[in-house]
């Protein structure tokens, strides 16, 4: 079970490393190819979101179905075993929503760049006029 969310956290971390790539200041030529870059990406990598939403429901279904340690009967080791799965489902909601967010801030970053290019060249072509 450990291997979607090593899967999870990997593509957090390319998105990641996007994000940054697209927000620091680079020379327009790099600039553009980048963006024509990560455009191509973002369709094949829509994957991330029902998968992230997929997971969410599936924390969600062990929470709900989960035992409950209240009890005065429970020992140490299964109190802090609880206490462990619940930090890891903590974790892994996070693992969800930044990934779906980083997605999206890749999505709107590379649109916002596209418009600007397609502003510009109009600019260009009234200033030709």
């Amino acid at each position: 079970m450990a291997l979607q969310w090593m899967i999870l956290a990997y593509v957090v971390a390319a998105e990641v490393v996007l994000v940054s790539l697209l927000t620091i200041p680079a020379p327009k030529l790099l600039k553009n190819q980048l963006v024509s870059l990560v455009s191509l990406i973002l369709q094949p990598a829509m994957f991330i979101v029902p998968f992230a939403g997929f997971q969410l429901l599936d924390i969600y279904w062990k929470n709900e179905h989960r035992l409950v340690c209240t009890s005065e009967i429970c020992t140490a080791t299964e109190r802090d075993r609880y206490e462990k799965t619940m930090y890891k489902s903590q974790r892994n909601v996070v693992l969800c929503a930044a990934a779906c967010m980083l997605y999206w801030c890749l999505y709107r970053i590379s649109k916002y760049h596209k418009e600007i290019q397609r502003l510009e060249e109009v600019e260009k072509r009234a200033k030709e006029e």
